[in-house]
């Protein structure tokens, strides 16, 4: 499937974003987002701001498969941006989450020079998601015990230098002396 990635035009299309966000079920998300929540989120531009960038996923077509919300981007100077993926019900399934993955990580790191590296997490329970990361090259570093509403939550990331060489450099998961 081809797919485009565009940035949203809000307000401009402010009523599409409210209707993906309100009317899909997002298992592995913080409750259903209501008409009033995205509204006063799209006022108080919570979706592209200088410290985040908003896209649709799109079909060749220009249908709205899902969402890639990129945030936390004035950390890329001594940390590293976050993203929210949200693919519709419909669209799961099909390759689109790594085709998003793999696309917003050739963005960040074309488009911020000095970005050493991608951070994302996901519950324990999103073994797609947790199968995206994998397969487009992110590590696990992380899994944080009951931190998501009661779920486990698994923080994954991607180094410049191994999107660059195509290699993983393991994460060293003893490093603590043993007495």
């Amino acid at each position: 499937m081809s797919l485009r990635f565009e940035k949203i035009d809000l307000p401009a299309e402010s009523e599409a974003l409210i209707t993906l966000l309100t009317g899909e079920s997002w298992p592995f998300h913080s409750g259903l987002p209501t008409r009033e929540s995205v509204s006063n989120a799209i006022a108080a531009n919570a979706y592209d701001n200088p410290d985040v960038q908003s896209f649709w996923i799109r079909t060749a077509q220009g249908q709205e498969l899902g969402l890639i919300k990129l945030f936390d981007l004035s950390d890329i100077g001594d940390g590293a941006p976050l993203f929210d993926l949200r693919i519709k019900a419909a669209a799961r399934g099909q390759g689109i989450g790594k085709a998003a993955v793999n696309w917003l990580t050739k963005y960040l790191f074309e488009g911020w020079p000095a970005l050493k590296r991608i951070e994302g997490t996901t519950r324990v329970d999103n073994l797609a998601m947790r199968a995206v990361f994998r397969a487009c090259g992110y590590l696990k570093e992380g899994h944080y015990r009951q931190a998501w509403q009661g779920h486990d939550a698994i923080h994954y990331s991607i180094l410049r230098q191994d999107w660059v060489s195509g290699q993983s450099t393991p994460v060293n998961w003893h490093d603590e002396p043993h007495n």
